[in-house]
C-alpha cells in the first residue's frame, strides 16, 4: 500500500495547446489512442476554430515515488500559475536548425535589427504570471501588448480556466498576428525574409506552470511543468511519420534517462514506421497510389500485414521483402541528397543548405533503424493482434500509470521533422542541455537573466556552455519559430521541386495538409446512384487544401494570416461497403462554409482553366494557383539557398 502523500507533481511536464478563433474549446489529447474526433467537431456551429486546451493535473506522491492519488479539488486546494511569453520579435532570425553540419559559421541578425536597443522590450509580449484556483475557475486572459515604431497593439496570448475538479485548462489567444505598422507579412529584399517578418508579432508562446498544493493545511512540494501554446493541428487523427515523442525517447534513452524496451515488438515499433506512411495519403496525393489501397506498400492491408508481421515457416518467406522495405528507407547517414528514398519528407537542411547536402531528406533515426535491422533479421516480437487495445480515454489507464501516459501523450501529436523550424516546437528540443529529466524543461531562475548575445548569435554562442540551449525563460521554446506563424503553415507544401514529382517530398502533411479528400468528392463516393467508376475516381481525386482561400485573392501568405481558422480539418468518416478497394474508414476534409460558398471558390479558383500554360498546368496539379506563385513561394522558403548557389 502506498504512504502518506510527501511530494506532488504536475502532468503533463509539457502541455501543448493549440490555436484557434472560438470561444469554444476541446481538450488536447490526453492518451495515445483517443477516439477519432468527430466529423464536424473542430469548428463551432458559427464556423470559427476551436480551440484545442492543455489540461494539466497534480498528483500526489509518497517517500517510494509511487502515486498515490490525483489531487484535485476534493481534496487539496491547488492554486495555479501560469507565465507564458511571446518573444519572436525580440529573438533572431530563423534560417535553418543551427546545429546542422552546414551552419558552423554562421551569425544570425536580430529580428527586427534597426530596432533601438534600448527599447527592444518593446517586441516582447510578456503578461504578467496570471492565477486561477478552485473548480470552474473564471477566465483568466493573458494580456500583454507588442510595440513597433510607436504604435502599441494589445495581445492576448493565453487563457486560463479549470474544470469541475480543479483541474487546470490552458488555452491560446485567439491566433491573431499582426503589424501595428502594416508591414507585408513577406518582403522578398530582407536578409533571410521567409519567417521573420519586421514588424510583426504572433501569439505563439509558452512558459512555466507551477502549483502551489495544500493538504489539510499542509503545503506540499510541487514539481512544475511547461505550456506551449501552438498553431492548430488541421489533421488531429494523422500521426506524423517521427514524432517529438519518438525523438526525445530516443534522447532521453542515449542519455541513460530512460530504460530501452526489452525486446522489439512489430506492433509497437516495426508497424509505426510503416502504417504512418500509408496514412500521409489522406493528407498528400503523392502517398495515394503507392501506400493507398491496392498500392504496392498498402500497409493497412491485412495480407501484407500478415507477410511482415511474423516468420513464415523454417525457410522466413518474407524476410527478402522486409530487407527490401528498409532498404528503401533513407539511411541514418549518407543519402540524404536522393528525395526518391524514403520516407518522401524533407529534412532540416532543405530550404537552406545546397542541393547537395546530406540532410536535405529525412532520414531513419538510429534507434528506429536498430530495430528495423532486427525486424529484417527476424529477432522482432510478432504480437500483432496479441496486445490489448490501448486506452482510449485518462481514466481507463490505471491510476499508477496515468502521469507517465499524460507526459507522453501530448508529444505523441508533435511532429519533430523537418525543423524548417517545424510546426510546434524545433531542433533545440534534441538537446539534452534544455532538459532537466525526461519531460522536464530545464527553468531558468528569474534571478538569473539570459545574457545579451549581442547583434548576432552565431553558431558557437547558441551551441555553447552559456548559450540559450540550457535554463529557459518564459517564451524560449517558441521564440525559434517562424514569424508569424501563418506564414510557415502558407508555406510548408509539396510539389517544390516540380521536375521531380508534384506531390512529394513534403514537409508536415500530417499537421498542414498538401492534398485531401473533398466532402463534395465524398459525397459522390457515398451516392450509390453515381456510377462505380464514377464513385472510386471521386475517391482517388484530392484537392489543394489551400484552394478555400482563392475567393479572397492570390496572397496566400497574408490571405492565411486572415483566415486561418477558414481552413479545412481532416476528419474521420466511414467508408462506403459496396466500392472495392476502397478502405472502411477514410479522412476527409470538413469546411465551415456553406456549399454555395464552395461553388464561388470553384468559379474563382477555375477561372481561365482552358488558357493555362504547361507550367501553370503543372503547378495547378500540384496545388499552386499558377507556375508564379510556386516560384515565388520557393524563392521564399529557399531564398538563402538559392542566393548561396548563384553565388
Amino acid at each position: 500500500m502506498p504512504g502518506p502523500i510527501v511530494s506532488a507533481a504536475i502532468h503533463p511536464g509539457l502541455g501543448v495547446a493549440r490555436m484557434g478563433n472560438s470561444t469554444e474549446y476541446i481538450l488536447a489529447p490526453q492518451v495515445m489512442a483517443p477516439p477519432p474526433r468527430a466529423a464536424g467537431s473542430a469548428h463551432a456551429a458559427d464556423g470559427t476554430l476551436k480551440r484545442e486546451a492543455a489540461e494539466f493535473r497534480v498528483y500526489g506522491y509518497d517517500a517510494a515515488g509511487a502515486v498515490v492519488a490525483e489531487l484535485t479539488a476534493a481534496n487539496a486546494r491547488i492554486e495555479w500559475t501560469v507565465e507564458l511569453a511571446a518573444m519572436k520579435a525580440h529573438w533572431y532570425k530563423f534560417r535553418a536548425a543551427m546545429d546542422l553540419q552546414g551552419a558552423a559559421g554562421w551569425a544570425l541578425a536580430r529580428r527586427n535589427p534597426d530596432y533601438p536597443a534600448d527599447r527592444r522590450d518593446d517586441l516582447a509580449i510578456r503578461p504578467p504570471p496570471a492565477s486561477v484556483s478552485g473548480p470552474g475557475a473564471a477566465s483568466a486572459m493573458m494580456r500583454g501588448s507588442f510595440t513597433y515604431e510607436g504604435q502599441s497593439v494589445p495581445a492576448e496570448i493565453g487563457e486560463l480556466r479549470t474544470d469541475q475538479a480543479g483541474r487546470l485548462h490552458v488555452l491560446s489567444g485567439f491566433g491573431v498576428s499582426g503589424s501595428p505598422a502594416g508591414l507585408p507579412v513577406y518582403d522578398g529584399n530582407e536578409e533571410d525574409a521567409f519567417g521573420n517578418a519586421r514588424g510583426w508579432y504572433d501569439e505563439a508562446c509558452d512558459g512555466p506552470v507551477t502549483a502551489r498544493v495544500t493538504i489539510d493545511g499542509r503545503e506540499i512540494p510541487c514539481e512544475g511543468a511547461w505550456a506551449v501554446i501552438a498553431p492548430p493541428n488541421y489533421a488531429p487523427d494523422i500521426i506524423g511519420w517521427r514524432t517529438m515523442l519518438d525523438l526525445l525517447t530516443e534522447l532521453w534513452r542515449s542519455a541513460g534517462w530512460l530504460e530501452g524496451p526489452p525486446a522489439v515488438s512489430f506492433t509497437r515499433d516495426i508497424y509505426p514506421l510503416l502504417g504512418r506512411l500509408s496514412q500521409l495519403q489522406w493528407v498528400n496525393q503523392g502517398f495515394v497510389p503507392f501506400f493507398g489501397p491496392g498500392g504496392p506498400l498498402d500497409f493497412e492491408s491485412p495480407g501484407l500485414i500478415d507477410k511482415l508481421a511474423r516468420v513464415h515457416g523454417p525457410g522466413d518467406l518474407y524476410r527478402d521483402l522486409r530487407r527490401e522495405i528498409f532498404n528503401a528507407f533513407r539511411p541514418v547517414s549518407g543519402d540524404g541528397v536522393s528525395l526518391r528514398s524514403q520516407p518522401w519528407i524533407y529534412g532540416d537542411a532543405f530550404g537552406t543548405m545546397p542541393a547537395s547536402d546530406p540532410e536535405n531528406g529525412l532520414p531513419l533515426w538510429p534507434a528506429a533503424a536498430l530495430k528495423m535491422r532486427l525486424w529484417v533479421a527476424g529477432a522482432f516480437d510478432a504480437d500483432w493482434g496479441l496486445l490489448p487495445p490501448e486506452p482510449s480515454a485518462i481514466e481507463d489507464v490505471p491510476l499508477a500509470a496515468q502521469p507517465a501516459m499524460l507526459d507522453r501523450a501530448p508529444l505523441h501529436f508533435c511532429l519533430a521533422d523537418a525543423f524548417h523550424p517545424g510546426c510546434e516546437m524545433t531542433w533545440t528540443m534534441r538537446h539534452l542541455s534544455l532538459w532537466e529529466k525526461p519531460f522536464r524543461i530545464r527553468r531558468r531562475d528569474p534571478a538569473s537573466p539570459e545574457p545579451d548575445y549581442g547583434d548576432h548569435l552565431t553558431t558557437a554562442e547558441a551551441l555553447g556552455p552559456t548559450g540559450p540551449l540550457h535554463a529557459q525563460g518564459p517564451g524560449g521554446l517558441t521564440r525559434w519559430m517562424a514569424l508569424p506563424w501563418q506564414l510557415d503553415t502558407a508555406g510548408c507544401r509539396s510539389g517544390y521541386e516540380d521536375e521531380y514529382d508534384p506531390y512529394v517530398p513534403t514537409f508536415w502533411p500530417a499537421r498542414v495538409p498538401n492534398q485531401v479528400l473533398t466532402e463534395e468528392n465524398y459525397a459522390i463516393l457515398m451516392n450509390p446512384d453515381h456510377a462505380p467508376a464514377d464513385r472510386l475516381a471521386a475517391f482517388l481525386a484530392r484537392r489543394s487544401w489551400y484552394f478555400p482561400l482563392a475567393k479572397y485573392g492570390t496572397d496566400d501568405m497574408r490571405l492565411m494570416v486572415d483566415h486561418f481558422a477558414e481552413m479545412g480539418v481532416v476528419e474521420r468518416r466511414d467508408g462506403p461497403s459496396d466500392v472495392p478497394g476502397v478502405p472502411a474508414v477514410l479522412y476527409v476534409e470538413t469546411l465551415p462554409v456553406l456549399p454555395q460558398a464552395l461553388e464561388r471558390v470553384a468559379a474563382f479558383a477555375m477561372a481561365e482553366t482552358a488558357e493555362l500554360s504547361a507550367e501553370d498546368a503543372a503547378a495547378r496539379q500540384s496545388g499552386w494557383r499558377s507556375d508564379a506563385q510556386r516560384r515565388l513561394f520557393r524563392a521564399a522558403r529557399m531564398g538563402h539557398r538559392l542566393q548561396r548557389e548563384e553565388t
